[in-house]
């Protein structure tokens, strides 16, 4: 008798559990307390979608005591199923609301589906953000690097948020803005003297067009001073220069020297044909000898002009006489 009572009373327990999850009767009684009209047979049949009632109520209470009216339990349901945040989505609302902040729910849902954070977007909506550029190197006209440091002052801009750049894109646009300023200045001196120069010339630029952000300031948080760029740039001209002044003058010189081994080389084979024809000298006195053409007196003659010769020779250039 005692088992039958207890196997009837363990059998009457799982049912009342199967019968409470699937009727959420506590989360219908919060919901009609909180003046949130939604009825038994909706809750069970989100039970069988595989909804979670819990989130889907909670969410309507909240926005149902924000003034919300247009968020209903089909919306929320169809966002939940379609992959997004029905908590992130009824909290940016409800804030945006307090706020004065134009947000629908499409617009919401829309941005949650999009992959970013609705609620932290109101959040910095109402409490803008300071992001921090990496060090940026850029170049005056004078030649003198600056490295400067920037403190962007953003907001979100929620009609951009869907299809709008990050973050990323800001800083880059800062950076290549405060890199042309830079640039254009004629001298380091005035922009170390008015760095506020750099900061308005960039925000002229609208550089948050396209963004999911609106850049209400840009402050030069610090500049130093880099390198000589233009020092180092004349000097490594120079060097170039030389570089090229010391090839050209190698190649004269080795044309130079080529030039004189061919005139060395001409000078030895005219040296080689004097000594030649002077060989050939002695063959032909025998031979005028022999046909009578030159006498002995004839010899002496030329022998005297030779002697005459080398001795005018001698003395028009001293250093070549051996005796010397």
């Amino acid at each position: 008798m005692e088992l039958t009572v207890i196997i009837l009373a363990a059998v009457a327990l799982v049912i009342l559990c199967i019968f409470f999850y699937y009727v959420p009767f506590f989360l219908w009684i919060s919901a009609r307390v909180s003046g949130v009209r939604i009825s038994l047979m909706q809750l069970v049949l989100m039970r069988i979608r595989k909804v979670p009632v819990s989130t889907i109520v909670q969410a309507m209470i909240e926005a149902h005591k924000a003034g919300l009216h247009e968020v209903t339990r089909d919306d929320l349901e169809a966002h939940y199923l379609a992959g997004g945040n029905v908590e992130k989505v009824v909290h940016a609302l409800v804030s945006a609301s307090k706020a004065n902040i134009d947000l629908g729910f499409k617009m919401a849902t829309a941005i949650d589906l999009a992959g970013r954070d609705v609620f932290q977007a109101v959040q910095m909506s109402v409490n803008p953000k300071v992001i921090d550029t990496p060090p940026v190197t850029a170049v005056a006209k004078d030649g003198i690097q600056l490295i400067a440091k920037a403190r962007v002052t953003v907001r979100a801009n929620i009609k951009q948020l869907v299809g709008g750049a990050g973050e990323d894109t800001v800083l880059a646009r800062v950076g290549e803005g405060i890199v042309s300023s830079i640039g254009s200045s004629e001298s380091h001196k005035q922009v170390l003297e008015n760095p506020d120069s750099i900061s308005k010339l960039v925000l002229r630029k609208g550089l948050d067009s396209g963004t999911a952000f609106e850049i209400l300031s840009i402050d030069i948080a610090d500049i130093d001073i880099g390198k000589n760029i233009g020092a180092a740039l004349q000097i490594d001209q120079a060097q170039a220069d030389k570089n090229i002044a010391q090839a050209k003058a190698e190649e004269r010189r080795a044309m130079a020297i080529a030039l004189e081994q061919e005139m060395k080389a001409k000078a030895q084979e005219a040296r080689a044909k004097v000594i030649e024809a002077e060989a050939e000298l002695p063959k032909a006195m025998a031979e005028a000898f022999a046909n009578g053409n030159l006498g002995i007196m004839d010899y002496y003659r030329m022998k005297n002009v030779q002697a005459d010769t080398n001795m005018r020779e001698m003395i028009a250039n001293p250093a070549a006489n051996p005796a010397k």
